[in-house]
């Protein structure tokens, strides 16, 4: 008996259906066509000892199985319940009724239980807009589905529930959305009020924020970078349903969204190691997989101690910066991931780390300053928006027991520039923020009066800035306005947009 069964793949963070047909003849041999991988085709062994734990087996015929289609890989242990489902059903031994309305994900384990697996997210996404009215999945991944509205969802944990199900002899309810499966991250222990001093590295994080501005912090040893830049995701603006899905799609594809977590509500903060690879950072893989800067998309990737990462690893991130997205490229298919991220780094003026200290003697000489700065590449430097000196905060400040602003009243601060963007750009798909203003845009929504013409023109000359410098301070300079409620871009706000590249490549060490 002839009988299909459907499925999912994931591409990218995008999902095909995947239909799987299964025939048993006459004879003996187990066969799987439709470019399966190896899981795939250890999925025999695993569905057989799941079988005999409820009594039954694989019948001793010819089993013959297609996924189709046939030119997309199939990867992953999660078709080893819908193929278990399928043998059943072509040997008539289950009902075939609600097959051709649902979609069936999951692995087995050898006594008949169900294994979370990747990317359910995308896949239910998909298959609500096929038009399919059901999913089946293991328990643990009901909440991730349950988030889509418009399918029933069925998490069960044995595969003997989903043959009662499917025979119905016994009622199962659907799973629902529990929006305290949410991932929540507690951010009450960085909070800017305990941050002593370092008010001008406080208002760089807050524009920062406010636009979803590239920034780099360039400071002695102690002086607070790393403090500071944790303490950057507590003043983010709360991520809109949008952005949560794509967030909770890339982690779910990678593997990392936590068990029984259905949604990302907050935005990520990623910091990798500097030993970090460039494939590790950006994706790929012999089987693709989303890096660190998909991760931190619509949150914040911080990379500590930028000149010790590896010049390859650091250049790579050329293309996403500007592009906000990364393209792995295979011999027979290429996949897209979103790299839409804030990049926030820290790193040390010189080897020794004191060089231009108020108080300590740096021991380096002037060559040795210059190649430590010269890990960092030009053009890397040029797509980082902000440059921000970090001093170390004076002993009286520290002692101190006047608190700053809360990150709270900051975040206030950010969430109404925010607000002015979204309205500026609604009829913009996919421009949220000032960051991701193209030239156009930029021309349209950052017009300059002679006076700020005659400002900026004398810091090109004066600083010797890029053409991609000069888009990004007049972007800067937009959501300084922003903070201010300001409709229009003023000599001050360029002014101090000016100020935030002073550490461009032919300033440094000079």
């Amino acid at each position: 008996m002839l009988v299909k069964i459907f499925s999912g793949a994931v591409n990218g963070i995008e999902a095909t259906t995947i239909t799987l047909e299964v025939n048993i003849l006459t004879g003996a041999k187990f066969i799987i066509v439709g470019l399966p991988d190896n899981a795939v085709k250890e999925s025999q062994q695993r569905i057989d000892s799941a079988l005999r734990e409820i009594g039954t087996r694989i019948p001793g015929k010819r089993v013959i199985i297609n996924m189709a289609p046939a030119d997309v890989k199939k990867e992953g242990s999660a078709y080893d319940l819908p193929l278990a489902i399928g043998i059943l059903a072509a040997n008539e031994q289950l009902t075939c009724e609600n097959l051709e309305h649902c979609i069936i994900l999951g692995e087995l384990s050898l006594d008949g239980s169900l294994v979370p697996v990747k990317g359910v997210l995308p896949i239910t996404i998909n298959a609500r807009f096929a038009g399919f009215k059901q999913i089946i999945v293991p328990l643990e991944n009901a909440n991730e589905a349950a988030v889509v509205e418009g399918i029933e969802v069925f998490g069960f944990s044995h595969i003997r529930d989903v043959i009662a199900f499917l025979n119905k002899t016994r009622n199962f309810p659907p799973c629902s959305f529990n929006p305290s499966s949410q991932l929540q991250e507690n951010f009450s222990f960085y909070d800017f009020k305990d941050v002593k001093g370092q008010e001008n590295v406080k208002r760089a994080l807050e524009i920062a924020a406010a636009g979803a501005h590239n920034l780099l912090m360039i400071g002695s040893p102690g002086s607070g970078k790393t403090m500071l830049a944790r303490r950057l995701s507590g003043i983010l603006p709360p991520m809109n349903t949008e952005e949560s899905l794509e967030t909770t799609k890339i982690h779910s594809v990678a593997g990392q969204l936590s068990r029984n977590c259905s949604l990302i509500t907050h935005r990520p903060f990623r910091s990798p190691h500097h030993t970090i690879s460039d494939i590790a950072l950006i994706g790929g893989g012999a089987i693709p997989h989303p890096g660190e800067i998909s991760l931190a998309t619509n949150g914040v990737l911080f990379l500590d101690e930028l000149p010790e990462f590896k010049r390859s690893v650091l250049e790579v991130l050329r293309q996403p910066l500007e592009d906000r997205k990364i393209t792995i490229s295979r011999a027979r298919y290429s996949v897209d991931y979103p790299a839409n991220f804030m990049l926030i780094a820290s790193m040390n003026p010189c080897p020794c780390g004191y060089y231009n200290h108020p108080t300590k003697e740096c021991t380096c000489n002037g060559s040795a300053v210059q190649r430590y700065l010269s890990k960092i590449s030009g053009p890397l430097l040029d797509r980082i928006d902000m440059h921000i000196e970090v001093v170390p905060v004076e002993l009286d400040k520290i002692t101190g027991i006047q608190e700053s602003t809360p990150s709270a009243v900051i975040r206030q601060r950010v969430i109404t520039a925010r607000q002015r963007q979204t309205k500026r750009f609604r009829d913009y798909p996919g421009i949220h923020c000032n960051a991701q203003m193209n030239p156009t845009l930029l021309k349209q929504f950052c017009p300059l009066d002679s006076q700020c013409m005659q400002l900026l023109k004398m810091a090109m000359q004066k600083f010797g800035f890029s053409a991609r410098a000069y888009d990004r301070i007049i972007k800067l300079s937009r959501t300084i306005a922003d903070l201010e409620n300001s409709d229009r871009i003023l000599p001050p706000h360029l002014a101090e947009a000016i100020q935030y590249r002073s550490l461009d490549r032919e300033t440094w060490g000079n």
